[in-house]
């Protein structure tokens, strides 16, 4: 138990730390920041304390310690300092922890080397989150560092759900089946559609849609994840910003046998040069609704596909549901695009589900319904709030 009451929260990118200094007393944010071009000699940090007073600095940071040293440096500047006695612990997103690390979990020298073991399911990722918590380790070895995973929520799904159809000895041997991701954003959002509803999240089944530039949904059963359109990566699933979402494996097969690509290639081009960049150009759903309204085909296209691809897992997760309570918007374009949100259930009434225009055209950040009165399935805008999610589980497991 400890009488601290702060939590700093560090997410760690390959060249950015983005991070918030939460009072669990309330879940008030004290300060946000991020740095950016870390290991350029354009280095960028923007720091915000709770009071204002945007502060904004360019210098080179040949790493993340010395990231980190400045961010210490502008928190102590106001008084909240990395040596202050009232910050409880540090907590990290790591996105990928596999099938060993199913809830918070403190970081020691043997967790950090299974986290490592992991970055070949996660080159992109796991290897900043590493260096940001030896970085953070580094500057307060005295203080608790938790790891909260991206996966973890996702490993109640049953093994029906998680199993690809391969050869089994072949899928084990290489950790291949599906893991999930955004579930920190999933769990915070499906708990908090319960709570707009009056009711336990245990009682409560949601569909939630992660709509940002990576995009996700999944099936939450009684606050429990039952599926999720993520897999081994983040590739699976839906139409995103970058990423191709579901494609038939065999067209990488196709594209190396026929196009002479290599297996890099490939994967730049499903990951980075398809989804709506890949379609119309454009990864701004904003963007991609005005070309839309000027009459631009391929724009109406990429939007089609994209919404087309939505609507095929809110039937799907609401078959593998059975019943459904609510469906929840969350991230950028999910709380932000009403015309994405009112297509995605277009001629979806006999199942319950539909949007309330004017409702659906606020533009708010609360939480808050846009159903109709009386809908037989909610259907809810919920901001998502990761930081607070990650600072609540981190302050849990410490000060118990």
């Amino acid at each position: 138990m400890t009488s601290a009451t702060r939590v700093l929260v560090l997410n760690s990118g390959s060249s950015s730390v983005k991070y918030q200094l939460l009072d669990m007393r309330d879940g008030s944010r004290l300060a946000v920041g991020l740095v950016e071009r870390i290991g350029e000699s354009t280095s960028r940090l923007v720091h915000t304390p709770a009071g204002g007073g945007r502060r904004e600095r360019t210098a080179p940071m040949a790493g993340h310690e010395a990231a980190l040293r400045a961010v210490a440096a502008e928190l102590t500047a106001d008084g909240l300092g990395l040596d202050s006695p009232d910050l409880a612990a540090i907590g990290h997103r790591v996105v990928h922890g596999g099938l060993r690390f199913t809830e918070p979990t403190v970081v020691t020298d043997e967790v950090l080397a299974e986290v490592e073991r992991l970055v070949p399911v996660a080159p992109l990722h796991n290897p900043a989150n590493i260096v940001g918590i030896r970085t953070a380790r580094a500057l307060r070895p005295d203080l608790p560092q938790v790891a909260v995973f991206d996966t973890a929520f996702h490993t109640t799904m049953p093994e029906h759900a998680a199993r690809y159809a391969i050869d089994t000895e072949t899928a084990d041997a290489h950790r291949i089946r599906r893991y999930g991701f955004h579930g920190t954003s999933h769990a915070y959002v499906s708990r908090e559609t319960a709570r707009l509803l009056g009711r336990d999240p245990s009682e409560v089944n949601v569909i939630v849609l992660h709509l940002g530039n990576g995009a996700s949904a999944s099936a939450v059963a009684g606050g429990r994840c039952v599926d999720t359109s993520m897999g081994l990566t983040p590739l699976e699933g839906l139409v995103m910003g970058t990423r191709s979402g579901d494609v038939d494996p065999a067209v990488t097969f196709h594209l190396r046998r026929v196009a002479g690509m290599s297996v890099d290639e490939i994967d730049e081009l499903l990951n980075k040069r398809s989804g709506l960049v890949g379609l119309c150009g454009d990864n701004d759903m904003r963007e991609i609704r005005r070309r839309i309204d000027e009459g631009d085909e391929r724009a109406r296209l990429a939007f089609d596909i994209y919404v087309h691809r939505l609507k095929k897992y809110v039937g799907a997760y609401y078959a593998v549901l059975g019943r459904v309570d609510a469906v929840a918007f969350t991230a950028g374009v999910g709380e932000n695009a009403a015309p994405v949100r009112e297509a995605a259930l277009e001629g979806l009434e006999q199942l319950g589900l539909a949007v309330d225009p004017e409702l659906n055209a606020v533009r708010s950040g609360e939480p808050r319904l846009i159903s109709p009165a009386g809908a037989r399935v909610a259907v809810a805008v919920v901001p998502t709030d990761e930081e607070l999610e990650i600072a609540r589980q981190t302050y849990s497991l410490v000060n118990n």
